[in-house]
């Protein structure tokens, strides 16, 4: 169950700036920059970040999240730079903020589109956890800090909807640090310890 609708349309409003901003403030070599996503550059984790949102905004929503249509968003946007990306982004978050409110709490709570398991309130939330990760995964391959908030609730949220539907009943750790580690291990970015499972591992 996703949280409380304000707080996931407001979070992901706002983590949608801070990753504009983020993608601003890179240059042309971070750009090009190894991710620690297998086979992808810095520019291609925004592409694709900012590609899956494109298509949830203008409703095209079928095979999001498949290899073949992550793929597609990637290519699409090939050759843009951060500022070009960056641009595109601020058009789609101007979409998202007008789109997002007309949703009432029986849309909220009714089944998402394109085919995901759950609720669009499940659906949304996902959006924003995967702005925040991938802006984790930008910011790892440049050499940068996370930045827990504005998005590691929605994050931590997400990630304990995907494990308890694998039947994992573990404790969530309560220390922000903490959280962004037990994240980090159960999306295959760190060591998975023993009784915790990865998300992608299925």
């Amino acid at each position: 169950m996703a949280l409380p609708r304000e707080v996931v349309l407001d979070g992901i409003v706002v983590q949608m700036a801070e990753t504009e901003a983020l993608l601003r403030s890179l240059d042309a070599e971070e750009w090009e920059r190894p991710s620690r996503c297998d086979g992808w550059t810095v520019g291609d984790v925004a592409r694709h970040c900012v590609g899956s949102m494109a298509s949830d905004v203008s409703g095209n929503t079928d095979g999001l999240g498949t290899p073949e249509v992550t793929q597609r968003e990637v290519a699409e946007r090939a050759g843009r730079s951060p500022s070009e990306v960056a641009d595109e982004l601020a058009e789609v978050a101007k979409a998202a903020a007008a789109l997002l409110p007309a949703f009432d709490d029986a849309a909220w709570d009714g089944p998402a589109p394109g085919g995901y398991e759950g609720t669009l309130g499940d659906g949304i939330e996902a959006l924003w956890y995967d702005f925040w990760l991938h802006a984790d995964d930008i910011r790892q391959g440049v050499g940068r800090p996370t930045v827990a908030q504005p998005g590691l609730d929605g994050a931590v949220s997400h990630v304990r909807y995907e494990l308890a539907k694998r039947g994992w009943d573990g404790e969530v750790p309560t220390d922000p640090e903490a959280q962004v580690g037990w994240v980090m291990a159960a999306t295959g970015r760190a060591p998975t310890p023993p009784g915790l499972l990865d998300i992608y591992a299925d």
